[in-house]
């Protein structure tokens, strides 16, 4: 129940946090489009009311008319404007705030370049060469001049240009309201997703379940019958000589032998499913393990061992399940023996990093079709049935190691090797899953 209780709170934060910071970057850009878009609005504004006053002067010098007396006798826009007359070459003729003597060649700055370009032109903000001070400019081209008036930048004339911050913040205060809104509703939904999750994952448990029951009664039914059959028979009274009766007895320890690791092999899943919490974990040596395998193989008849050869030059330590992990290696082993008719058999550590360790296992057998690849870990699942059953095989092995595998918070693939036989490529985690 702690478990689900996490899962739902993990799975309302994402979409929540996705909803919001969605919600948020709509509104910021938004925001930025709009202060933007106001600002210029009012550089504009303020352009053209200058343009104007600009336009009036021009028309006088045209008219050859004293355009000294137009600037002394006429209103300006803005206090503390400073009017500047220049040539279409740049050079200035007159500026009713800095002496003449000390101004360059204005053909470059870039209101005075954009007015002989495109007729008129503005600078919002720019620092002047002449006298240090920062203005914002305009500048409108006549037929033989060009005239330039700036404003110089004081806190009035900042406000002016300033956006409207009462609306922006007005759209902040509904989107954060919004995030509110949507924190609850979110909450809402992640719930009733969460109790379908919770419903399909528990509908998904019981096809499993019934699936492996299914498979398990199918499995069982031809060692019981066969058992049957053999003690049905020494039961019978029927004279029966010393060597038949040993080989009915025999043949009844083999299928019960079946059994017992059918049902251990169930059990062994069943736990790693449903009881996981349960399930102990410890500090694992990978190298012990594998040295336990390479015992093993040693003790085998010589006619059904297989080589091992190993290239593991580090000390592999994770928190495990020491069992589970020997089950990996020992399923895979038994594998390779029972269905591969190869000779060797081959353990490398490719990884060995902070976060997990990844290990190949191969053999160097026939290997298998490649259709079937993505159904070795299958419960129950044979290559060859008839010759499964031959050699004890339960169906369940390859299963038990991508479950323990999985368990211990890693992946696992299969793959045929170039050269003939099955690849096995696994990571475990290091930390507690």
């Amino acid at each position: 129940m702690a478990m689900a209780s996490e899962i739902k709170v993990s799975f309302h934060k994402r979409l929540f946090l996705m909803l919001l910071a969605f919600s948020w970057a709509i509104v910021l850009c938004f925001i930025g489009f709009q202060y933007l878009r106001e600002k210029e609005y009012k550089s504009e504004f303020l352009n053209a009311q200058l343009q104007q006053y600009n336009r009036h002067l021009l028309d006088t010098v045209d008219e050859g008319l004293p355009y000294e007396d137009y600037i002394a006798t006429h209103d300006k826009p803005f206090d503390e404007l400073r009017i500047s007359i220049i040539t279409l070459s740049g050079a200035v003729i007159y500026d009713n705030t800095i002496s003449l003597d000390s101004l360059d060649n204005h053909r470059n700055r870039p209101e005075v370049a954009n007015a002989l370009l495109k007729g008129k032109g503005y600078n919002i903000s720019r620092q002047s060469a002449s006298d240090g001070r920062e203005y914002f400019y305009s500048a409108t081209r006549g037929e033989r001049v060009v005239v330039r008036t700036a404003i110089p930048y004081s806190n009035t004339l900042r406000d002016l240009l300033e956006a409207d911050w009462s609306f922006l913040m007005v759209m902040i205060a509904i989107t954060f309201t919004m995030s509110v809104i949507a924190y609850f509703t979110t909450r809402e939904l992640g719930k009733d997703i969460e109790r379908v999750n919770r419903y399909e994952a528990e509908q998904e448990r019981n096809r499993l379940k019934r699936q492996l029951t299914n498979n398990i009664n199918h499995e069982l039914k031809t060692p019981v019958a066969s058992i049957q059959v053999c003690l049905e028979t020494l039961l019978s009274g029927i004279s029966l000589s010393n060597e038949k009766r040993q080989e009915l007895i025999e043949r009844c320890y083999m299928h019960n032998e079946r059994l017992r690791r059918l049902l251990n092999d169930v059990s062994l899943i069943t736990r790693m499913e449903d009881g996981s919490a349960l399930i102990s974990k410890e500090t694992v040596t990978i190298n012990e393990i594998i040295d336990e395998v390479a015992e093993e193989l040693n003790i085998m008849p010589e006619e059904e061992r297989l080589t091992l050869h190993t290239d593991f030059n580090e000390i592999v330590t994770i928190e495990g399940n020491t069992s589970l992990i020997g089950s990996i290696f020992s399923n895979l082993t038994e594998n390779a023996i029972a269905y591969s008719e190869g000779k060797n058999i081959y353990i490398t550590l490719l990884e060995n990093s902070k976060e997990q360790a990844c290990i190949r296992f191969e053999d160097d057998g026939k290997g298998v079709e490649q259709k079937q690849l993505p159904h070795l870990f299958e419960r129950f699942y044979r290559v060859d049935k008839g010759r499964s059953r031959q050699k004890g095989g339960t169906g369940l092995g390859l299963a038990i190691v991508k479950h323990a595998v999985q368990f211990h918070g890693g992946t696992i693939t299969v793959t045929n090797r170039p050269n003939g036989g099955l690849r096995f490529d696994f990571t475990l985690s290091k930390h507690n899953i």
